[in-house]
């Protein structure tokens, strides 16, 4: 059960989603849910719509909506492919902090507006680099998002990234979840020490978790590094953080 919006954004017009339970009756808690760098695409929304069949509504933006609207990698062609990989990370340059900043000003302005949404605290989800997304948008709202969490989150805490979501960890008050591949090379473990480090040196409420035997995409079913137990692992780990914070 999911429906088409075009969001008022201070870039443009953002293209999203809303996904609800079939048998949903009023207005729900929202999640918002950003995508990998693969952007929207037939398994994200499997992955949205599994999430919204627990009792929520959510929200999944095209985050690259200031370049293309709707999917981004072509039928029958895979985020990783090389002809289709350079325009993603071309795409995905534009996505600095202070876009993102805005981003999140648009899609909680959607959440208060559209009837779905019921009011009360958020939560937000982030995979592959939007992992960060989800962090910062927990620090930047500290007042709207109950919990946050990041699944084989890319390049978290690197050393010297001025833009590392790591610097805005004070602020957050909610509950945040990350779990880690244990084969990401994407987060070597000295970044994944890194932001626990911060997490608790700040006071945060969080809980990091390795999946073992698992590599950087574990959840994505069209990636090559898909793994059945981790991605089932993860909406375990997913639903439980929702129950008790939403």
């Amino acid at each position: 059960m999911s429906r088409p919006i075009e969001i008022p954004a201070a870039d443009g017009t953002l293209d999203a989603h809303i996904f609800t339970p079939e048998s949903a009756d009023g207005p729900l808690p929202a999640v918002v849910l950003f995508t990998d760098i693969g952007g929207l695409r037939p398994c994200y929304h499997e992955k949205a719509q599994r999430i919204a069949d627990n009792g929520y509504a959510v929200l999944m933006p095209n985050v690259y909506y200031r370049d293309a609207s709707g999917p981004v990698v072509p039928e029958g062609k895979s985020f990783r492919d090389p002809d289709v990989r350079p325009t993603l990370l071309e795409y995905a340059g534009r996505l600095t902090p202070e876009a993102q900043s805005r981003d999140f000003a648009a899609l909680l302005d959607c959440i208060d507006n559209e009837a779905e949404f019921a009011n009360g605290k958020i939560g937000v989800i982030g995979y592959c680099m939007t992992g960060a997304f989800a962090l910062r948008m927990a620090a930047e709202h500290a007042d709207r998002v109950a919990a946050a969490a990041g699944f084989h989150s890319a390049r978290l805490a690197e050393k010297d990234d001025p833009d590392s979501p790591i610097h805005g960890v004070g602020s957050i008050q909610g509950r945040v979840y990350f779990g880690h591949a244990d084969k990401d090379e994407l987060l070597p473990p000295e970044q994944i020490a890194r932001m626990d480090e911060a997490l608790a040196a700040a006071g945060v409420h969080f809980t990091t978790e390795l999946y073992k035997g698992a590599a950087h995409g574990f959840t994505a079913k069209d990636a090559p590094s898909y793994d059945a137990a981790a991605d089932d692992l993860h909406h375990k780990r997913l639903a439980q953080l929702l129950e008790e914070t939403l």
